[in-house]
């Protein structure tokens, strides 16, 4: 009795750890999020933005709610992860040919807001969890009984049938994701003959993974031959399967997937992708980034130089000279480009971050003035970047104004993920400022979050010792 009683008191505990791995496999697809680059690009999220305005709006959704974030991850992904944001791996826009492909799989993520998914996951948690504890019941008495491995049997045998309806349960949301895409698609008059051809590229690419294609019972979608069929029936009888691509959104398309590749690929790569010999806008658009990023400065500017002769006021192709010209020690030469492309984007706030950088790196105390106005702009506009932050407190340090450029460093802390530095500065700039003023009380509100934050982990650290 008493061995066995001691084999049930530690036989039991990881079995339902076991269970409990459903859980941690959802918690693993969403903490990426944290871990992994956002990747900001002026354009790109301007273009992002203006594709998938016709598909919020037929999701029912308001288009100043919903964000289109891309992430620096090889791998051909998209996810929501809790709100109205739609995450996209750069190796998606590297797969994809087509602006409409990449419509199709915005309109799936849509489907998944609007359906309230990532919500609604308890929902398929619990339901695998009654199945789970009901088996660790029976295998308990079993094992009590004496009965070892007729309980690990019954308790197995529960947590499959746990896993199987958790599964059951995420297949489901896709379908009701597949179909809420092609809803929004048709109701936005845009064919869904690219989201056709990007789940082929998914059955290909499984094809050759060599996974099986026989039944979809052990994963979390449906198989992309089962989706393709599912939905070419839905979309050819569509009134908007023969509408014509939009020429504005493939071309822009076209120079944000160069303009992504030369970034992030390796440049050889981008050289032979785009060799000299093509001198289309997109080319260049990459080659300007492979060479910079091979420290050939005067070979990215004559590219950038090019773009800019071809559409002199393109704000992005301004943006792309300045910053050559700022990143290789030429700040007084950049900002020309720069602050024409500020002013043609009314202050577009990742451009006027690099606009206002520049006007710092010139060392020019008489450019402070202007660097404050733009930054400004820029934080007020996005407050989310954490660069033009730290540019704004190097404004305020140089013109003495300790207290504000504690408030900077006090908003990029807690940005970043840092609330032990940011709580240090929000006093700071609480001490050197006007009493309940609108700065003030922001310097008491990043204070207080980041105590909370503090204390959370410290409760964390306890919990897990």
């Amino acid at each position: 009795m008493h061995d066995n009683t001691k084999h049930r008191l530690t036989y039991i505990p990881t079995k339902i750890a076991n269970i409990l791995a459903i859980a941690a496999a959802f918690l693993f697809t969403v903490q990426p999020v944290m871990a992994q680059s956002i990747l900001r690009d002026a354009e790109t999220e301007a273009f992002l933005h203006e594709i998938s305005v016709p598909l919020i709006k037929a999701a029912n959704l308001d288009p100043a709610n919903v964000e289109i974030v891309m992430i620096n991850n090889g791998s051909i992904n998209a996810f929501v992860a809790g709100g109205q944001t739609v995450y996209i791996h750069s190796g998606l826009i590297e797969a994809a040919d087509t602006a409409n492909e990449v419509q199709g799989v915005i309109a799936h993520e849509l489907g998944h807001v609007e359906g309230g998914h990532v919500i609604r996951f308890d929902e398929g948690l619990g339901a695998a969890s009654k199945i789970s504890i009901a088996s660790l019941i029976l295998a308990a008495a079993a094992i009590a009984a004496g009965a070892g491995e007729a309980g690990a049997g019954i308790l197995a045998a529960g947590q499959q049938a746990a896993l199987g309806k958790f599964l059951a349960f995420s297949r489901q949301q896709e379908g009701v994701a597949d179909a809420s895409g092609a809803r929004y698609l048709s109701a936005a008059g845009i064919t869904g003959k690219g989201s056709i051809n990007f789940f082929k590229k998914l059955q290909n690419l499984e094809f050759r993974l060599g996974i099986p294609q026989e039944n979809s019972y052990n994963r979390t979608h449906p198989l992309s031959g089962e989706r393709v069929q599912v939905l070419q029936e839905s979309y050819s009888v569509d009134p908007a399967w023969d509408a014509p691509l939009n020429p504005k959104w493939e071309s822009d398309f076209k120079r944000v997937k160069a303009k992504l590749m030369g970034y992030i690929n390796d440049p050889n790569k981008t050289l032979r992708e785009y060799p000299n010999s093509d001198n289309s806008i997109p080319a260049r658009y990459a080659r300007a980034y492979a060479w910079h990023k091979s420290a050939y400065p005067l070979r990215a500017l004559e590219e950038a130089d090019r773009l800019v002769e071809s559409e002199p006021l393109d704000p992005y192709f301004l943006e792309l000279r300045g910053q050559i010209l700022l990143e290789s020690g030429k700040p007084d030469e950049a900002l020309a480009s720069l602050r024409k492309a500020t002013q043609i984007t009314n202050n577009q706030p990742l451009i006027a971050a690099i606009f206002g950088h520049a006007l710092i790196a010139t060392e020019n105390a008489e450019n402070y003035a202007e660097a404050e106005k733009v930054l400004k702009a820029s934080v007020t506009k996005d407050n989310r970047n954490p660069f033009a932050w730290y540019q704004l407190g190097v404004v305020y340090q140089y013109e003495g104004d300790t207290a504000r450029a504690a408030l900077a460093s006090a908003e990029r802390y807690l940005m970043v993920g840092a609330p032990e530095l940011a709580l240090p500065n929000a006093s700071t700039a609480m001490a050197g400022l006007k009493e309940y003023s609108p700065d003030w009380i922001r310097a008491q509100d990043i204070k207080l979050v980041a105590q909370a934050e503090l204390e959370k982990d410290k409760n964390n650290k306890k919990q897990r010792r």
